[in-house]
């Protein structure tokens, strides 16, 4: 069974991800998401699943930095435990580093543009469009923006 890690950002990023979910049944999967106030309801939603937790964006550039820098580490080791053949993500900042893992390490990478925008790339959309295997848009309009991104429609 193929090893397929989800990986996003919490709150919208994360319920389009997990719109996904009738998909895990095909698969051996990892969930990963930042920690929030929310996270013991979500390891006992999903505790079929291995579920686990990167440290929050913060609201102050500083500690954000230093946040990034440390999940940097945190998603080497989760990759290196789960060794994921597919990274499949919605975004955000959270998912760049273990999309740049798995990029060097050679999985494939499926990113799904948040259906939140709808003319505008987010930044970490523009990151990991250079270099995703798949590249899925939820907004025919982005295809102006990712030109050579495929139309999925919406997830949610």
């Amino acid at each position: 069974m193929k090893k397929v890690m989800f990986i996003s950002s919490t709150g919208g990023h994360f319920n389009e991800l997990m719109k996904l979910e009738p998909l895990f049944k095909n698969y051996k999967v990892t969930v990963v998401t930042e920690s929030s106030s929310n996270k013991k309801k979500l390891k006992n939603e999903y505790r079929k699943y291995n579920i686990h937790f990167l440290l929050k964006k913060s609201k102050y550039k500083i500690v954000s930095l230093f946040n990034l820098f440390i999940n940097c580490f945190i998603s080497l080791f989760y990759f290196v435990k789960y060794r994921p053949k597919y990274i499949v993500t919605t975004g955000a900042h959270t998912a760049g580093p273990m999309c740049c893992i798995g990029k060097i390490f050679r999985s494939k990478i499926i990113f799904i543009e948040t259906m939140a925008n709808i003319n505008t790339p987010t930044k970490t959309g523009r990151i990991i469009y250079k270099f995703a295997d798949l590249f899925i848009v939820q907004w025919e309009e982005m295809l102006k923006v990712y030109p050579n991104a495929v139309y999925g429609g919406w997830i949610i």
